[in-house]
């Protein structure tokens, strides 16, 4: 209980933006592909779109919905997605995500994680990049708004 404790108070931390830069600029996935490449920032993490995201989800990548459960049942989920939440209502992390971010994320897999619009995600992708170690975190930055406003297909949380 301890640890994870100091870890929520690394993630509140960690929101704190770095200036850091970010030397390493492999692609996270090596297959060809017709759709831009994740682009790597600061934070560790890398940023990717919609068409990525698809592409990456066809190809059987993790996809992690970090919301709240009255947001995931507005508007629906990406089919396939996981669901776990990040920030409570006053916008503190959730004591619950670190155990459960890592019960179904190894450290060495790529994972994508979604929001309402990027911004929780942005934050939450440096954090677990930096804090956690993680190497292949991808932040959708249009979030599932974006995702809606293409016209692309949610399911019934």
């Amino acid at each position: 209980m301890r640890n994870l404790k100091i870890i929520a108070v690394i993630f509140l931390s960690s929101l704190v933006f770095t200036t850091t830069t970010h030397a390493n600029t492999e692609t996270i996935i090596e297959k060809k592909s017709p759709t831009a490449p994740p682009i790597m920032q600061a934070g560790g993490y890398s940023n990717i779109s919609n068409e990525k995201m698809q592409e990456l989800l066809d190809q059987g990548i993790l996809l992690i919905d970090i919301r709240r459960a009255e947001e995931w049942k507005h508007t629906g989920i990406v089919k396939g997605s996981k669901t776990i939440t990040f920030f409570d209502k006053t916008g503190r992390v959730n004591q619950d995500f670190v155990p459960q971010f890592t019960a179904i994320a190894k450290k060495d897999q790529p994972i994508m994680l979604i929001c309402r619009t990027g911004a929780r995600t942005q934050a939450a992708s440096a954090a677990i990049a930096q804090q956690l170690g993680y190497k292949k975190v991808m932040n959708v930055t249009t979030g599932i708004m974006g995702w809606i406003g293409e016209k692309r297909p949610v399911t019934s949380y």
